[in-house]
């Protein structure tokens, strides 16, 4: 079975990591060739979609980071994982949780966010 308590925190430290070049190289780790991405505001095919969309996120919310919340439920070749978005010592903005398939690879190929808590 795919590590995925490993995914996921990789996962999160790629939505945090705000060098360009870094985030690319997580990105190619991390994700298929062929990955999507979609959540309520935003559909990502493959890792540069993904990457801007990334970007786009940590424009919008600067000083923010997302951390995993509470464990990872995995099974077969997918999982699912709660995360906030917040500034450091503070309650979170936001609140989602995420579904992910990994490939035969142990790459992410799909994910599928779900937001619990928006900002007003």
């Amino acid at each position: 079975m795919t590590d995925f308590q490993n995914i996921a925190e990789r996962y999160i430290d790629t939505w945090n990591e705000r060098d360009p070049a870094a985030r690319r190289r997580a990105l190619a780790e991390l994700w298929t060739v062929d990955g999507t991405y979609t959540d309520p505001l935003a559909t990502a095919e493959g890792r540069d979609a993904i990457d801007a969309t990334i970007g786009a996120v940590q424009a919008q919310f600067p000083g923010f980071t997302f951390a995993l919340d509470g464990p990872v439920d995995a099974h077969h070749d997918q999982a699912r994982f709660t995360w906030t978005l917040g500034q450091p010592g503070g309650d979170p903005l936001v609140v989602g949780f995420d579904v992910a398939v990994a490939g035969s690879d142990g790459k992410l190929r799909t994910v599928l966010g779900f937001l619990d808590k928006v900002p007003g």
